[in-house]
């Protein structure tokens, strides 16, 4: 080659432009799907719960739950598939406009799928199955079994396993509708929550995990010692054992002089609230003429 050929590719090469890139260079944004559950959570902190969990069952609360078929019947793999990568790239889903019920509902099923521990894990479940299962005719004692099971699990675990047992019971409450009953529930998220490696034994381990799954479903309001329209806190909950029943709001009411209801001695007046509703049952049976004891 010559020298003006040489030349000229030099003046070539010189005369590219190189493009910069828009994208700034910074952390990829940490993987939702496949990651374990306590790294997912680390970036939220309403509930501490994952966003897809969060997301999906809101969205699902408010137009699913009378969706006849709903968690058995398969939403389109495309659209799971793009929600999800949308997920694991930390950009902002609007479900509404990008997802359907099936599709919203396959995306949660997918996430609970890929943690890479279950919700339950088995090695915490080893002994409690046989315990459950010795009770299987005394309901108290399984659901003391699963009390148990609930105070191993990790705090992220143990958060998202009430979250999600509270949603499938709201889930079975229309069941006439979307034919979801607390039975089929347990059928479909029982291989998902406990997640069972194949074995001989496999088919037995799981047929047991659901039925504990069903028990939690039957018994979330004894099993978490819950009101109805409230989510507690595992601390709340504690805190709701030993906190005292609040007196009626007429008897706790002072009077102008500050003194007690007519009839009321001012020393009882005085006593702590969990003492309310022995006084209230004496004075009403003292002005009955009856009398009686708590």
């Amino acid at each position: 080659m010559g020298t003006g050929a040489s030349i000229s590719i030099c003046q070539s090469l010189s005369s590219v432009k190189v493009k910069h890139g828009g994208n700034k260079i910074g952390p990829e944004p940490q993987r939702i799907f496949g990651s374990p559950l306590d790294v997912v959570i680390k970036d939220t902190t309403q509930q501490s719960l994952p966003l897809v969990v969060q997301h999906t069952v809101e969205y699902l609360e408010e137009f699913g739950l009378n969706h006849k078929g709903l968690f058995r019947i398969n939403g389109s793999a495309a659209k799971i598939r793009a929600l999800r990568l949308k997920y694991d790239q930390g950009e902002e889903v609007d479900l509404v406009k990008e997802g359907d019920i099936n599709s919203v509902a396959g995306l949660l099923k997918l996430f609970l799928n890929q943690l890479p521990t279950a919700v339950f894990p088995e090695k915490l479940c080893t002994d409690i199955w046989a315990i459950f299962e010795e009770n299987k005719n005394c309901t108290t004692e399984q659901t003391r079994c699963l009390k148990s099971l609930f105070n191993r699990l990790p705090e992220a675990h143990s958060c998202l396993a009430r979250f999600l047992i509270r949603f499938l019971a709201k889930v079975a409450a229309n069941s006439d509708v979307n034919q979801m009953t607390l039975e089929n529930l347990a059928i479909v998220f029982g291989p998902t929550l406990f997640r069972i490696p194949c074995s001989p034994l496999a088919y037995e381990k799981q047929t047991l995990c659901n039925a504990m799954l069903l028990h939690m479903l039957q018994h979330h309001k004894d099993l978490f010692l819950e009101s109805p329209n409230n989510h507690l806190s595992p601390m709340e909950e504690q805190f709701q054992i030993f906190h005292p029943v609040s007196p009626p709001q007429e008897l706790t009411q002072p009077t102008e002089e500050n003194e007690p209801p007519p009839g009321m001695p001012r020393a009882v007046w005085r006593l702590p609230s969990m003492w309310w509703q022995c006084c209230v049952f004496n004075l009403s049976a003292h002005s009955s003429g009856k009398t009686g004891s708590v």
